[in-house]
């Protein structure tokens, strides 16, 4: 169903709102882990990895997930659809793994920020972790800068799904070859799932130790 067009702004307003707030939220995030990682002051490392904490849960992951869900409520609602342009899906994907990624590296942000809140840490411990976080937060603003110029430059043109769809609305015969298209064009998406849903469980299995 085609969105109004007020509830169309209304829509696309809270999806950058959320996008926009994210990624300034991953900014100062990755602010605060290169400052746990070089700092000498033992009391501003503990703050900063403190303030990670409540700035991962509080702001990083609600943005995301509004970010995520908002993106999806606007694609379905307008013209571009959620599968009918290749540059709607390489976002969604994008979208989709920086969600999980996220979400698995909460927990070695919550571990470090527990020790803290009990003790001061030295600057040589944890010293993979600290760099593995601020190595997520530079990660995590090359995966949004590039969906944010995906949302401006929209490259590629309309998948093989999107195609059928104007075949459709236009009474037109349908390639068979075409179908085949665009059913591959899910099974790539699928096959992207599972190999994201493998990596995740491989995160969370490796435990800490890996981090």
């Amino acid at each position: 169903m085609i969105m109004t067009p007020t509830l169309r702004k209304f829509a696309l307003t809270t999806h950058i709102t959320f996008s926009v707030g994210w990624f300034g939220a991953i900014a100062g995030f990755l602010a605060l882990a290169v400052a746990g990682l070089v700092n000498k002051d033992l009391q501003i490392v503990r703050s900063a990895y403190l303030s990670m904490e409540l700035i991962g849960w509080f702001i990083i992951v609600p943005a995301c997930l509004g970010s995520l869900l908002s993106g999806i409520i606007q694609s379905l609602g307008t013209h571009w659809g959620l599968f009918r342009h290749y540059w709607v899906v390489v976002k969604l994907l994008l979208t989709v793994a920086a969600t999980i990624l996220l979400l698995v590296h909460m927990r070695p942000i919550g571990f470090i920020a527990e020790i803290v809140s009990k003790r001061t840490i030295s600057n040589s411990e944890f010293d993979g972790l600290r760099i593995q976080l601020v190595a997520d937060a530079i990660a995590a603003s090359f995966i949004l800068l590039a969906a944010i110029i995906l949302s401006v430059y929209k490259p590629w043109g309309r998948t093989s799904y999107g195609l059928t769809k104007i075949q459709e609305r236009t009474s037109l015969q349908i390639n068979p070859s075409v179908e085949w298209k665009s059913w591959k064009l899910f099974m790539w998406i699928v096959v992207i799932c599972l190999a994201l849903l493998f990596i995740i469980l491989h995160l969370k299995g490796g435990g800490l130790g890996n981090h």
